[in-house]
């Protein structure tokens, strides 16, 4: 009973992240082929999201879409969070200015977690989907994220990540991360170069601390040669942005 109540949440989730992608009506057929779905059990939880009020089901087209019940659903935890930013026009602004992809991550655990991605239009570009994990200590985003803890913090974080990482060779070692966390701390930002995907690289920077001691960092990702061609113009775009999006009271 509790793993079908888990099945079912899961699916609400990954029905409303495929629309989030695709942004436009969507079938029950396009729907379940995505998602790997019965097509009975798709069925079914369309018709409860439908009689929830999340979905509306045009009958003319035989298709699906979100309400503006989604849309205002989670509003207040970016106000509150964020306060005055206006998150969406400053990554929109950061990929216009440096044409790659825009990351927003915040910790999840002993996870850096992407809750939210514009992907650059490039034809070579970084692509990763909102909800991505990936290791605190071995990644750009979470070893930015790090560094705005205690060092005591970070040693038992580190140790946390190694003990359940069970790739040996993905283990890494704390003067390692502590290096990495000093050159952030002097530098405000970091440049990571092939740390998670090889070829691929992360300028991420931190953002001003939010509410409820939550932290987050914005960060620009692309090929490495050219994120390396453009560094002092990338840096200096995410921290001119981040000025002309935050209050001027919690600007880095």
């Amino acid at each position: 009973m509790a793993d079908a109540a888990i099945k079912s949440a899961r699916r609400v989730f990954e029905i409303m992240e495929f629309f989030d992608r695709a942004r436009r009506p969507l079938g029950l057929k396009a729907i379940c082929d995505e998602l790997r779905y019965p097509v009975s059990s798709g069925a079914a939880m369309l018709k409860s999201l439908v009689t929830l009020g999340y979905l509306e089901y045009d009958r003319k087209t035989q298709t699906y879409l979100p309400t503006m019940r989604i849309a205002v659903l989670g509003r207040w935890v970016s106000e509150q969070l964020f306060g005055e930013i206006r998150m969406l026009p400053l990554m929109e602004e950061l990929r216009d200015r440096t044409r790659e992809t825009v990351i927003v991550g915040t910790q999840s655990d002993i996870s850096a977690q992407y809750v939210h991605v514009l992907r650059s239009n490039q034809a070579l570009a970084y692509s990763a989907e909102p909800g991505s994990l990936r290791p605190l200590a071995r990644c750009g985003v979470g070893l930015t994220l790090l560094s705005s803890k205690p060092d005591e913090e970070i040693d038992t974080l580190v140790y946390r990540s190694n003990h359940a990482e069970p790739v040996r060779s993905h283990r890494v070692a704390l003067k390692d991360v502590m290096a990495n966390i000093e050159r952030i701390r002097k530098q405000g930002y970091f440049f990571s170069r092939g740390i998670y995907s090889e070829g691929i690289g992360v300028i991420a920077m931190p953002l001003p601390r939010a509410p409820f001691t939550r932290n987050f960092v914005i960060a620009l990702g692309g090929p490495v040669y050219r994120l390396e061609r453009d560094l002092d113009q990338n840096v200096a775009a995410l921290r001119g942005t981040i000025r002309r999006f935050l209050p001027r009271n919690a600007g880095n």
